[in-house]
Parts: structure tokens; sequence; C-alpha cells
């Protein structure tokens, strides 16, 4: 483990050992937050129990297909943008002014166009996550070094070569940034919408949670979430991390 990672360690070590002992010893209440090893008990629990199996089947479901749209849409929509600049200059200044807006106001447009169900929530994260992705492939695009592009056309690369060859790889840090912001951001639009507007899935089992004063439910279901995001871009990072180092950086 490298000395960056090592801090890391030690800070978060040193931050859940803090919480913990505040919460064993009652400075912080139990009403408010419980300590981490009571949300770990809570989540195993909650996983060995199989109650939650549906609402966890169909989050990570939706999730997922949410997640494979946002991230294969936006890099198509990236490259079509960066090849076609009049449409890019028309369509940029409405991508720069797209997270202003408030999203969630387009749930009831959705579920007139798609009705009930788990349909509308994959739209609205999908919509919520691409837009990250676009921006992504056009910064990675616009961002390759000329020199790269000028030896590939001097070795006659064709172009589909030169795409996967140079433009790809020289690409690929601000591929992989879209990629993690994108499945952040598909965890918090289907996980966000099922909190206030659905009736099942890990969102609304949260939302029920919190409702009803039951913390340990509440609590064990974000670690349970927050512990998927946190694996699946770390393997992300781990998989960027090995392209780097094959290439040398």
């Amino acid at each position: 483990m490298s000395k960056a990672g090592w801090i890391r360690l030690i800070v978060l070590v040193g931050f859940f050992g803090a919480v913990e002992a505040l919460c064993r010893s009652g400075v912080i209440s139990p009403k408010l937050v419980i300590a981490p090893t009571a949300m770990v008990e809570a989540m195993v629990k909650l996983l060995g129990s199989g109650e939650m199996s549906g609402d966890i089947r169909q989050t990570l479901s939706s999730v997922g297909i949410a997640m494979g749209l946002s991230i294969v849409g936006g890099f198509v929509w990236g490259c079509v943008l960066y090849w076609l600049p009049p449409l890019r200059r028309a369509v940029e200044p409405f991508l720069a002014a797209y997270y202003s807006l408030p999203h969630f106001a387009f749930y009831p447009l959705l579920i007139v166009i798609f009705g009930l169900g788990t349909l509308p929530l994959i739209v609205l994260a999908t919509l919520f996550a691409m837009v990250a992705m676009i921006m992504a492939t056009l910064t990675g695009l616009d961002r390759i070094p000329r020199v790269l592009i000028k030896t590939a056309r001097m070795q006659r690369l064709s172009l589909p070569a030169e795409i996967w060859h140079i433009r790809l790889p020289a690409a690929a840090p601000h591929l992989f940034s879209g990629l993690k912001l994108a499945v952040t951001y598909s965890f918090i639009g289907v996980i966000a919408g099922e909190f206030i507007l659905s009736t099942s899935g890990l969102g609304h089992q949260i939302a029920f949670a919190y409702d009803n004063f039951d913390n340990k439910t509440m609590y064990g279901l974000i670690l349970f979430v927050l512990c998927i995001a946190i694996t699946f871009n770390l393997l992300v990072f781990a998989y960027e991390r090995r392209l780097a180092r094959r290439r040398g950086l």
C-alpha cells in the first residue's frame, strides 16, 4: 500500500474509532447516530434475514441498468458531439446548465409517459448520470495532445486504429472520471427517487425506517448502499491504475 493509502486508512480508522467511542459513551445520542459497529451488525442481520432481498434486487437492478445506459449513452453522445462541432456549439450551453435543473420535477411527466414502477426511476437516474459521462468524454477527447494525433497521421493509421490505439488511451483518465461520476449519480438518482416517490426499494425502506425512528435499519441500509458504491468505485480505480502502470504512467 502506498503512503497516501496508509494515511487514508489511518484517518478513516481514527474517525470511525472516535465516532464509536462518542456513541458508546453516550456523548452522541443513539436517537441521532448509532455506533459504527452497531451499523455493521444491523447490516449483517438485515442481509442474513433475507427480508430486504426483493428491495435490494429492485434497487441494484435499476442502478445497474441506469449505470449501463448512462455510461454507454454518455460516451456515444460525447463522441458524436466531438465529431460534430456545430451540434456541440448548439448543445454545450444546455449541458453546462444541466445540473442546475431540479431533476425530480420531471418525475410526474415520466410517470405519465412510462407509467408507475421502476422504469421512471431508471430513466430519471440515466438522465441524471449521462451528462456527466458526456462532459467527461468531451473533456478527454479535447485534451488529447496534438503530437499524438500527428504521430498517428505520420504512421498512416486508419481512423479506427487511431481511435483505438491513440485517442481512447489518451482520453482514458477523463473517461474513468466520467464513469465514476456516472456510477455515483446512478445510485443517487435511483435511491433518491425511491426515497421520495416509490413504494419499494432500498430508498423506500430507508425512508420508512427514518419515519418510524428505526435507526438500526436505516443506518444498516445506508451502510450497505455505501459499501456497494465504494466497492464498485474501488474496482474501477484499481483497473484505472493497472492500465496506467501498463502505459508506464
